[in-house]
């Protein structure tokens, strides 16, 4: 049995209970059901992808990309005949000058015909920190024609919506607490749970602290703490500038996040997947403790335990698994990078 056909299997078991008992079409926490799982299970079977030989070993800023990079070494996506190949993809360390990928991405340029073809539009790479727009001719292709996998949340002025696409961050795979007869019931020991990291707190949090529906703290000082306030609080605060990153953590939880930005956010992670105003709430920073807690107890509790239901299925795209599984965190990017396989030609000018 191919790796392929195994994958396919387990996703027909799992969508089958997934999108049709569970979830009809209007709650699902998918943008298009009817369109996703027809062209994922297209994805499984045909999508090939050409990886680059680095010219020397690789160095990564953060788990999440040397496990991206493994992952697709080993997938069945990978393919040594660059002709069948739907993306191409670039790998470079990350510590590389910006001079050094310019000469990298020259190299492919000359030396093989595949860049030239699309100046680079069905071409990806990974960067956590991104790359900034600069003069060299190279340079501009790469970050304007190709598809970057960058770190969430982004780097303000280095991500390309529509375009590049967001890596979220490692966490170990593990199944959300089953709700108590407590959380279930809708009663919770907190309206919201705020973590920050000593020394970034946000004015919101400094507000925050000493209401007794809030619990403010900074790290957690174990992973059972953490998924204790979790689990007993009903919504997890985040600032969008400060810090996001647990956010697939907490709806794996069960905990719906609440979003404090002033701005449209475009490089939340599976953008092109899930329905993130159906998972999360998004509040403006000016509004401040009044405004947060008033939006909090106006979500009524039909609304409240939809997003939290949706949510947790959610989470499963959050799991980084050693071994990819059906629609976890690496099959998902996979599945955005399998949308964007339709490439433009450039035109190039002299």
């Amino acid at each position: 049995m191919s790796i392929a056909f195994f994958h396919l299997l387990l996703y027909i078991t799992l969508f089958s209970s997934l999108t049709i008992r569970s979830f009809p079409s209007p709650n699902s926490p998918y943008l298009s059901p009817k369109i996703i799982f027809p062209n994922y299970q297209n994805m499984l079977i045909n999508f090939k992808i050409f990886i680059y030989e680095p010219n020397s070993p690789l160095t990564f800023k953060s788990p999440a990309e040397l496990l991206f990079y493994t992952s697709l070494r080993n997938s069945p996506f990978a393919t040594r005949n660059a002709q069948e190949a739907h993306l191409f993809f670039v790998p470079f360390s990350a510590d590389l000058s910006t001079r050094s990928i310019a000469r990298l991405v020259r190299g492919l340029r000359t030396d093989l015909p595949y860049w030239n073809r699309t100046l680079g539009a069905d071409h990806f790479y990974v960067s956590c920190a991104g790359i900034g727009y600069e003069s060299d001719r190279n340079l501009v292709e790469l970050k304007k024609n190709s598809v970057q996998i960058s770190c969430f949340p982004a780097t303000p002025g280095k991500f390309i919506p529509h375009k590049d696409i967001s890596l979220p961050p490692l966490a170990t795979p593990h199944a959300p607490h089953a709700p108590t007869n407590e959380t279930a019931s809708g009663s919770f020991r907190f309206l919201g749970y705020f973590r920050h990291t000593v020394g970034t707190e946000s004015t919101l949090a400094r507000e925050l602290i000493g209401d007794p529906d809030f619990v403010i703290e900074s790290e957690p000082s174990d992973e059972m703490t953490n998924a204790e306030r979790l689990s007993s609080s009903k919504f997890c605060l985040f600032d969008y500038e400060i810090d996001i990153s647990g956010i697939g953590e907490a709806l794996r939880f069960g905990c719906v996040p609440a979003v404090i930005t002033d701005r449209p956010i475009n490089d939340l992670p599976f953008i092109d997947v899930l329905r993130w105003q159906e998972i999360a709430v998004f509040l403006r920073r000016g509004g401040g403790a009044r405004e947060l807690k008033r939006v909090l107890d106006g979500t009524s509790q039909d609304r409240y335990v939809r997003m939290k239901e949706l949510g947790v299925v959610s989470s499963q795209h959050f799991m980084w698994n050693e071994s990819p599984e059906p629609l976890d965190c690496f099959n998902t990017l996979m599945y955005q990078l399998w949308l964007r396989r339709h490439t433009i030609r450039y035109v190039r000018r002299e």
